[in-house]
């Protein structure tokens, strides 16, 4: 039986984190108003444009990715303002909640879980509702595996003339979304993910628009104020408004030259392969998605019904005992119904095997009449 610390980690976040992550986290403090960190400060924001594909203003908060959510939302909203939000999982349902907690008006829109919002639904809410101030999309919902694809959303959002709010906290750096090409207002994203950090990070990328609109708003956030984020980078040496996080920092800007040394179109690529891999295997395995359509599957976590007979805490846990392997189970109304592989960040062939072995073995202890071998066939079959 192996120990935690050797679990092979693949949730939708945290990821596993690079040996040489782990080691520049372990510097010495520095002064984070000085020169040495606003050239860390200067490099990881440039770094972090490159892979957002963006010439917007970018910013790093010492957050949990909802603490960009968050900062999206405070910085643009006044008491009764209305934010149309789709909502299609725990994630996508947060920015609702978001809204409502900081006075706003959201303007539901649900969608059935393990589906995506249509764009004519979208069109149809915007033109049913007047005044709506911004638009809110998670782009990768993790706690359904669903993809939702933002190219014909985002010219019904401009065609509105209001604000585009992105959530791209599972899927920025493995997933192709270029942020200016998509006229994305407000792209948000976060650490733990296919960047392959410890969480504590977060990032928000500021259009112009965006800026137009927080700078007339009267109600703003004091911690997640971007006009005082914008201010602070604009000093010599730049730095935050507030006390960075500066271990997280160095693993940062580690991390950011790894992933463009590998190059952001191979990380892409590798993303594709390990997502195409795990799918084959599960089909393989006879296994049913829990996403309604083919063209609605993640690159980055795949999330598959329980079949009759499997108990979810005993499958998650027998690959987790056995075989040192840990996957996630669903959330919310999806608790004991799915399960979700991760596959982002530092994923290779490697982890992509073991896991899918890890699934077959741990399947077939639980009575599953299933061919072992067959899935991981079907993965190797998808990385040649």
């Amino acid at each position: 039986m192996r120990g935690n610390d050797e679990d092979l980690l693949m949730i939708p976040g945290p990821t596993n984190v690079a040996e040489s992550t782990l080691r520049a986290m372990s510097r010495q403090m520095i002064n984070h108003r000085g020169k040495e960190f606003g050239e860390i400060l200067t490099e990881c924001t440039e770094n972090l444009k490159k892979v957002f594909r963006t010439k917007n203003d970018l910013f790093i908060l010492s957050s949990s990715g909802t603490g960009a959510m968050e900062a999206a939302i405070a910085n643009i909203l006044e008491p009764g303002d209305k934010i149309l939000c789709p909502t299609y999982g725990k994630f996508s349902d947060r920015f609702k909640l978001i809204v409502d907690a900081f006075g706003g008006a959201p303007v539901e829109l649900p969608i059935e879980w393990g589906d995506a919002p249509e764009p004519g639904l979208i069109e149809e809410a915007l033109d049913r509702e007047d005044n709506i101030k911004a638009v809110t999309i998670t782009q990768n919902e993790s706690s359904t595996g669903v993809r939702v694809p933002l190219e014909d959303i985002s010219k019904i959002v401009k065609k509105h003339d209001v604000l585009f709010i992105v959530d791209t906290i599972s899927s920025m750096g493995g997933d192709h979304i270029p942020v200016d090409d998509l006229k994305i207002d407000m792209c948000i994203s976060g650490a733990q993910k296919c960047f392959s950090l410890p969480p504590g990070l977060a990032f928000i990328s500021v259009s112009e628009k965006a800026w137009e609109v927080i700078n007339r708003t009267k109600r703003r956030a004091f911690y997640f104020s971007l006009p005082a984020y914008l201010k602070s980078y604009k000093k010599d040496p730049p730095e935050t408004p507030y006390t960075p996080a500066l271990t997280f920092y160095y693993a940062l800007q580690n991390s950011l030259r790894l992933l463009l040394r590998e190059g952001l179109d191979n990380v892409i690529t590798r993303h594709q392969k390990a997502a195409q891999a795990t799918r084959g295997a599960i089909q393989a395995l006879e296994l049913e998605f829990f996403p309604k359509r083919e063209d609605l599957y993640s690159v980055t976590v795949t999330a598959v019904r329980i079949p009759n007979g499997v108990q979810d805490k005993e499958l998650r846990g027998t690959m987790q005992k056995e075989y040192g392997v840990l996957i996630s189970g669903g959330q919310d109304k999806l608790k004991g119904k799915i399960f979700r592989i991760g596959h982002m960040g530092q994923v290779t062939e490697k982890e992509i095997l073991t896991t899918i072995y890890a699934l077959e073995k741990s399947l077939k202890k639980q009575g599953q009449r299933i061919e072992l071998g067959s899935g991981v066939e079907a993965a190797i079959k998808a990385f040649t």
